[in-house]
């Protein structure tokens, strides 16, 4: 009970700082540049425009990773696949935004628009087939082959290396996110087909091999050649699996179910279930995994589990035929990362729409308050601004913390104070240092004044247009 008051205390504290330091603030300040629901759109678009039109080349959209706007030289290394993961994810967080201007009562920018980003949407996914090869996999279950995406970009479609450790889980469980989203915005079915297959992919890789108890151990390794359990290669796959149940609700469709017996801890079986049980059971399985293994103490979310028995992948033979080992992680690894607090804080949020369990709901109340006081330092950088470590890949994953706090927003209200931080933080940039239509990686900084040292990560402005895009969509949900 202390521990639960001093978090509040601490967070109040927060909240009171940050509403002091944002006062001035007009959602529909016309001296902004207009209503926010609308502003934060059109910047989204004309961010993310630049971004395609810059970093991307030739009918097979290929990706380059850098761009200097001040040099205007392109990298020569193309971006993963991951990177390429982050222009999907901007195009549909556009069109999320789109619609809700259409149903809110305005449809002038989705008449203007909407088609468009819907085509780019198309000709995104089809060339990320650039990514996609063919291996064959021994998994705990089962020998199969799969068509999964590789990390880095194939000299043709479906041509891709993909084998051991050129793949990983987590790759496929941002593009099942991204594909789902797009169904959800098309109704275009192959959005929906590939993202269930991925999805049959990635949890073939959950550890559902028996401790000596009979339970299963859980977890998804970080990637079919990797043993380490990552808190990126379990938290993003919650809130797809809550969507697959939603979709799936109220109909009848089944699926294969493969697992270890409980009683010998070794054969396996498969039954048919339900789909919307089976995403629904797989969702809070994954939760559970990763809130008992990763949580902090101060209650934000470390990075992995190592120190891994055994150390690498390996098979054993069951009756003759292989089955991948499965394995014991005792080293929970930091540091705690802003997406990692970020994807539970989703995921919270979503099995609490689902099942209306309030456990959900105060993990996530807690997890929004231990995140934004251990994540956001008031002043660091520009006075009555929040930083946030933009460090290593963070301006992409601190933009998975904010969309966090939106999906928790209809349930904890509270979070409009961290989710202000973000708009604040892009709005400054903006004003400040918005260049031939780019963003600084500081947003609170500006760009570097030796223009050589501008090389900017492409994943980045698709970060900052995406956000832009989530908020607009946030200022007109709050509405309500």
């Amino acid at each position: 009970m202390k521990k639960i008051l001093t978090i509040i205390i601490s967070f109040l504290l927060v909240a009171v700082a940050c509403s002091e330091s944002s006062s001035s603030d007009n959602p529909d300040n016309p001296s902004a540049g207009g209503p926010l629901k609308e502003q934060n759109l059109v910047r989204a678009m004309q961010i993310a425009d630049q971004t395609i039109s810059l970093y991307f080349t030739g009918d097979g959209m290929a990706m380059a990773r850098y761009y200097n706007p001040y040099t205007e030289i392109r990298s020569e290394e193309k971006g993963s696949v991951w990177m390429y993961t982050s222009s999907i994810e901007a195009v549909n967080a556009i069109l999320h935004g789109l619609k809700a201007q259409k149903e809110y009562g305005n449809a002038t920018l989705y008449d203007q628009h909407f088609n468009r980003y819907v085509e780019l949407l198309s000709k995104l996914y089809d060339n990320a087939d650039y990514y996609l090869g063919t291996f064959e996999l021994v998994s705990y279950t089962q020998t199969k082959e799969w068509s999964v995406y590789g990390v880095n970009r194939g000299g043709s479609k479906g041509a891709a290396k993909v084998e051991g450790i050129e793949n990983v889980y987590d790759d496929q469980m941002w593009l099942v996110r991204e594909f789902l989203e797009a169904y959800k915005l098309t109704n275009d079915k192959k959005y929906l087909d590939k993202a269930e297959y991925l999805t049959e992919y990635v949890l073939d890789g959950w550890d559902c091999t028996r401790d000596a108890n009979g339970e299963e151990i859980g977890g998804i390794p970080w990637g079919p050649g990797y043993v380490t359990k990552h808190s990126c290669s379990n938290g993003p796959m919650v809130s797809p699996l809550v969507w697959l149940h939603e979709l799936y609700k109220s109909k009848a469709d089944m699926i294969e179910h493969r697992y270890i017996d409980a009683s010998d801890k070794k054969t396996r079986k498969t039954q048919m279930e339900k789909k919307s049980d089976y995403y629904l059971a797989f969702a809070k399985k994954i939760y559970d995994w990763q809130k008992k293994n990763l949580l902090r103490a101060d209650g934000v979310y470390d990075d992995m589990m190592g120190g891994c028995t055994p150390g690498s992948p390996e098979t054993e033979k069951i009756d003759g035929v292989p089955y991948r080992k499965g394995g014991t992680c005792v080293d929970r690894v930091g540091p705690a990362i802003t997406y990692n607090s970020g994807t539970m804080l989703s995921g919270a949020a979503d099995l609490f729409r689902a099942t209306g369990n309030n456990a959900y709901l105060e993990d996530g109340q807690k997890l929004a308050t231990a995140s934004f006081g251990y994540f956001a330092k008031l002043g660091v950088t520009t006075p009555e601004y929040y930083t946030y470590d933009i460090s290593g890949f963070r301006d992409w994953f601190n933009g998975v913390l904010m969309r966090g706090y939106v999906d928790m927003y209809p349930s904890y209200k509270t979070v409009d104070i961290c989710i202000n931080s973000f708009q604040r933080n892009l709005d400054y940039g903006y004003d400040k240092f918005l260049y031939k239509d780019m963003l600084p990686t500081n947003l609170l900084v500006g760009w570097n004044l030796d223009r050589g040292k501008n090389n900017t990560e492409g994943m980045f402005m698709f970060a900052f247009a995406a956000e832009y895009a989530v908020l607009a969509r946030y200022e007109l949900e709050k509405e309500k």
